[in-house]
């Protein structure tokens, strides 16, 4: 099987390239680079822009992986107009070609922030998605715009994933396991702005796996589905990264709890996904965090603007 990826040599890209080889599955990959290129060797690379591709630059794949787009609220803010079209424009015309030449499946990285604020209830994929921000909405018009491509000659799955963290060879600490243990480790203090808000975590292993299950799913599924390891509270996930680490590292870790509002809370349902697509998450904070330290060798430079997607995107911008 020949398979595309669009933004592959990004965060979860970097992880999911090198399992999708190992089970012998036929790999490309067309990105900007932004943030480096720390694929396998032997990926093959399209060096085009989305926009740039035309019928024939797709024609031949069996399915394509869209993680591409600006990934996180702060650069969906910083230029909502970019947001929108990397976000929403793209998924739709990459899905569109994909569509003409034949490709038999699309898969789509969505976010559970279309869900934006929910008040104690759990939200399955049926339940409304009110996002009131550039990101959440985007990502909304995204999904929309594939899944209305659906017919019987062409399948579509959109995830909406929780918060990814955990180790990457393309690293991130502008999530929030990440950053409240890199915050643990260098500040030796983690501050949680407000405990009582809602979020779906998602392993960057657990989310690898979720794309393996549905790289392989019967090619009649399409649809949504929401995809995470577990629903905990910031001042849960401070808790445990503090406690991970304290134990792990040796060290004494201070925390700090406020009590700022916060427009984003949501926790989400993912039984479908572990019926439909057999996803089945073996992570939680506790494992993330520990992999984090298993890995601290290979990040030392925690202030690393590469590290940071907003930082890196500001000084393309500026340029």
């Amino acid at each position: 099987m020949r398979i595309l990826i669009a933004g592959g040599a990004g965060y979860i890209g970097s992880a999911l390239v090198p399992k999708l080889i190992d089970r012998g599955y036929d790999v490309s990959v067309i990105d900007l680079f932004w943030f480096g290129n720390h694929l396998p060797k032997n990926t093959h690379i399209v060096s085009k822009d989305i926009f740039h591709l035309v019928e024939s630059d797709v024609k031949g794949y069996d399915q394509v992986i869209f993680l591409a787009g600006l990934s996180n609220d702060p650069m969906a803010e910083y230029s909502p107009a970019e947001n929108f079209i990397y976000n929403a424009a793209a998924p739709a015309y990459l899905a569109y070609i994909c569509k003409r030449a034949g490709v038999k499946r699309y898969i789509y990285a969505g976010s559970c922030s279309v869900y934006g604020y929910t008040v104690n209830e759990l939200y399955d994929e049926t339940m409304p998605a009110v996002s009131n921000y550039p990101y959440g909405i985007s990502k909304l018009q995204g999904e929309q715009a594939v899944l209305q491509m659906v017919d019987e000659k062409f399948s579509v799955i959109c995830f909406r994933q929780g918060t990814v963290s955990g180790y990457s060879p393309r690293m991130r600490f502008d999530l929030v396991v990440n950053t409240m243990f890199k915050c643990a480790v260098v500040d030796k203090g983690i501050t949680v702005n407000n405990p009582s808000i809602w979020r779906p975590i998602l392993s960057i292993q657990d989310a690898v796996d979720a794309y393996i299950r549905a790289i392989e799913a019967n090619e009649s599924i399409s649809g949504l589905f929401n995809i995470a390891s577990g629903n905990y509270t910031l001042g849960e996930i401070a808790d445990v990264v503090r406690s991970t680490t304290e134990r792990e590292l040796k060290m004494d870790i201070e925390l700090t709890i406020k009590h700022i509002h916060d427009l984003r809370n949501y926790k989400v349902n993912f039984d479908k996904s572990r019926n439909v697509l057999s996803f089945k998450p073996r992570h939680d904070v506790e494992s993330i965090t520990k992999e984090l330290i298993a890995h601290q060798s290979e990040f030392k430079d925690y202030d690393n603007p590469m590290y940071y997607n907003i930082q890196v995107f500001k000084s393309i911008k500026k340029d």
